[in-house]
Parts: C-alpha cells; structure tokens; sequence
C-alpha cells in the first residue's frame, strides 16, 4: 500500500494517527471572520455562558444568518487546509442549524419532524461550495470535516482522547449528552492507530507467527475500542438524543422532511440532495470488515448499496485507504491464507475478532432500539435509510462468516473454547431473528425488542 496516498495533510492515516487527524483541529477561526464565528459560538440551543442560543428561539437562527456577510472571497484565497477545514465544519454547522431550525421547533410542538428549508441563502452556499470543492467533499455536514473526527477541543492538551477530556468547537445543543455522543465517536478512534499498524504488519508478514502477531494486535485494537463504546450509555442519555438529532439529518432519504431537495442560492435553480451526517462514516468497521473478509459476506440489496455509497462521503484520502485496502485482501486474503497454512492459532484470533465485529454492531443496533425507536416513531436514520434493517443487514454477515470459521476449528482446540463459541454463536442469531420478528409493521414496543438483549444475556448497556 502507497501510504503517501493517504494523506490531504489534515488527515494522515497510518500507525500513527490512524483515522484522526495529523494534529488537532483549530477551535476558532481566524479574526478576520469573527462575525461567522460570533454565529457559531452564538448558535447553540444552550451557549457556553449556559443562556439560551439561537436555536432556542423559533425564527432567531434565520434572522442572524439574513445578516451575515458574504465571505466567498476571503474563502477562495485560503490555502491552509486546517483553516479550510474549520471553515467547512462552520458552514456546515450553519447550513444544518438554519435548514433544519423548522424541523426542531415542529418535532417540538408535535413530537414529529416538521418541513426543513429548501433554500440555502447565498452567504451560507457560495462560501461552502468554494472550501467544499477545496477539500473535495459533499456541501453539507459530514463525519470527517465537520461534525466528529475535526470538530474536537483538547481540555487539557496533556490529557488523550477519552470523551470526557474533549469539548466540541461547534455544536447544536450545546449540552453534555451532545458531546459525549460525538466525541465518544473521537474517543474510539485513539484506536485507530493500532487498527492499522495492526493491519500494515499483516501486509508485510512473512510467516504464521507474524499473522498471528498482527492479529493479535487487531484484537486488542477492536477489544479497546469496543470498550470505549459502551461508554456511549453514560455518556449520552438516550433520552436526550433527539434534542439534536434533527440537526444531522440529511436531504437525501428524507423527503419527508426536505422534499426534492434543497437549492443552494447562487449556485444553481436546481434542488440537490446529500445525505446526512451518521456514525456509519465512522472507518473502524468498514476497515476491520475489509481485512477480516466479513465484507464477502455482504448480502447484495439496497442496503449494502447505501453501505458503499457512504464511501463517498468521506474524504478521498480514506477512500484511497479503503479502496487499496479491499485490493490488497481481494478474495478473503487473510481467511485463504490462515487456511492454507493450517494455522490453528490465526483462525482463533480471528473468530474473536469477528465477535468484537459483532459486538460492536449489536451494541450500534442496540444504540439505535434505545436512542431512537424508543424516542421516535420516525423510521429513517440521519443518512437516510430505514432504521430498522440497514444495522442487521451487515449483523447478518457477520454471523455467517463467524460459522464459517468455527467449523474449521477442531473441537479441542487449546486456544478457545469452541463449545462456548457455538452456544454464544446459536443465541446471537436467535435474538436477531427474534428482534426482527417483533419489529414487522409500524407499531412495534422498541422495550420489547430491547428487552430480548437482556433475556439472553446480550444488552450492552
């Protein structure tokens, strides 16, 4: 793999930053936008002097954007990529906020999403579009640039990246269950580097024990990483999930909310449609799939059709990454190669880390019963797809793939208990085809689907 495709020199990854940035984001913007950064800082439901923002007054948010200035030809001089990337988040959080502002205060008065802008003003869309087309990504709030991986603030910049040490440089609510929903999606990622290096020692191995090693390594990568994403109950309360997730939803799947689309003034008379911001842009998954083979599994439907759409929503320096990566593990590398060697010991580390694929797949489904289903009756996610089927689709995989591999170790294996393995395995596909079962049709109890979890011993809350 060419490592120096995979860097626009905001991200970098490798072993040693994986898929955070280089170095942290800029907080603030340069002074000479004030007044964009004044709308920011000003912005929030709750701001940071504990007052209510503009978006806690229905009507505030449009008013101020009404007067702020044009700044398309300050942006169409920046060249520092840290800059153009703070300017990227700003807009996006200020598209999302006015657009979706009507769609707030109509969820608040009806518990249902009302009808969202579908005119960007000029002021917001221009400058967009020219630092969009600078970082070659879609206009509009995304995981990358804007709303997670370059939106962190270091407390204490001797401290890591656990969610409690990282406030939010841009934010819609402006309270702590909003930070620590998206910064816990940073904290993850402190992990990132390991998942990699991991992954990199594999591509250079040049025998079993180095296989088993880089494994080895993967394992504890995902195993830590899973850790950490539990924490998601503690760190924001399911109960308060949707005081900000209307701000991340996106146009495209949403015509509900959206209609046709949204015309970005000044740009063209024609309405367009991007999808929203979501965890599934995240990069763990789609990398541990990729290398493990889980991806061969991958069922072919619409819902794995969105899955590889969303690679375009990411920046191109990680879509290089992912795309030399699935052909450099073309044809299930790894799982061929364990084979061919006979090696025992790889195919074990392997099964384990599928069941931390797994775990933390049924951890985001879990997510989405709680935080979601059990707040709102509204079936789209904020990339907009059904809720429902797009998290077990890719479960589905995975559990094949785990009975693949279990079958080809012996079973008095000293490495795992294969037995133990079995049983877990048979009671992970009889709460999904339990869970799906209850879920047919529009008024499903989301308590009953989440109670499943526990009667079989697999909540992870």
């Amino acid at each position: 793999m060419n490592l120096d495709r995979y860097s626009d020199n905001f991200f970098q990854v490798n072993h040693i930053n994986g898929f955070l940035p280089k170095k942290s984001p800029i907080a603030v913007l340069p002074k000479r936008y004030s007044d964009l950064q004044i709308l920011i800082d000003e912005m929030p439901i709750k701001k940071a002097n504990g007052e209510n923002g503009l978006l806690a007054e229905e009507g505030a948010i449009e008013d101020a954007v009404k007067n702020l200035k044009n700044y398309k030809e300050l942006v169409k001089d920046e060249d520092d990529v840290f800059i153009n990337q703070a300017l990227f988040r700003a807009y996006a959080f200020l598209t999302s906020a006015y657009l979706l502002a009507p769609s707030h205060f109509g969820f608040q008065k009806t518990k249902k999403y009302g009808k969202a802008h579908t005119i960007l003003p000029s002021q917001l869309a221009e400058p967009f579009v020219i630092v969009s087309k600078k970082l070659d990504v879609y206009p509009f709030l995304d995981y990358h640039y804007a709303y997670s991986l370059g939106n962190y603030v270091k407390i204490d910049n001797a401290k890591g990246y656990e969610w409690e040490n990282l406030a939010m440089a841009a934010k819609f609510s402006g309270m702590d269950d909003e930070r620590g929903f998206i910064m816990l999606h940073v904290d993850i990622n402190q992990y990132s580097p390991q998942l990699v290096g991991s992954i990199l020692e594999f591509l250079n191995s040049k025998n079993s024990n180095d296989i088993n090693r880089s494994l080895t390594n993967c394992l504890s990568a995902m195993k830590s990483i899973n850790e950490r994403r539990q924490i998601m109950w503690e760190a924001s309360r399911w109960k308060h999930y949707n005081d900000f997730r209307v701000f991340i939803m996106g146009i495209k799947g949403n015509n509900e909310i959206f209609g046709d689309g949204v015309v970005y003034e000044g740009i063209s008379d024609k309405p367009v449609q991007y999808r929203g911001q979501t965890g599934a842009q995240d990069n763990i998954i789609p990398t541990a799939d990729i290398f493990t083979g889980v991806i061969e599994y991958y069922p072919s439907n619409d819902l794995t059709k969105y899955l590889l759409d969303l690679r375009s929503y990411r920046p191109k320096c990680i879509q290089h990454f992912l795309s030399d990566l699935k052909d450099e593990m073309y044809g299930n590398r790894l799982f061929n190669k364990i084979k061919e060697d006979n090696n025992e010991e790889g195919l074990c580390i392997l099964i384990q880390i599928l069941d931390e694929i797994y775990y933390f797949r049924n951890g985001h489904w879990q997510f989405v019963q709680k935080y979601i289903m059990a707040n709102t009756k509204y079936a789209k996610a904020t990339g907009g797809t059904p809720i429902i089927s797009w998290i077990p689709n890719q479960i589905t995989a995975v559990l094949k793939y785990m009975s693949d591999v279990l079958e080809l170790i012996p079973n008095n294996s000293s490495f795992i208990d294969k037995t133990s393995f079995e049983e877990q395995l048979s009671k992970k596909v009889t709460l999904l085809d339990k869970q799906l079962q209850l879920l047919h049709g529009d008024n499903y109890n989301a308590e009953d689907v989440f109670a499943l979890n526990r009667k079989l011993k697999l909540n992870d809350d």
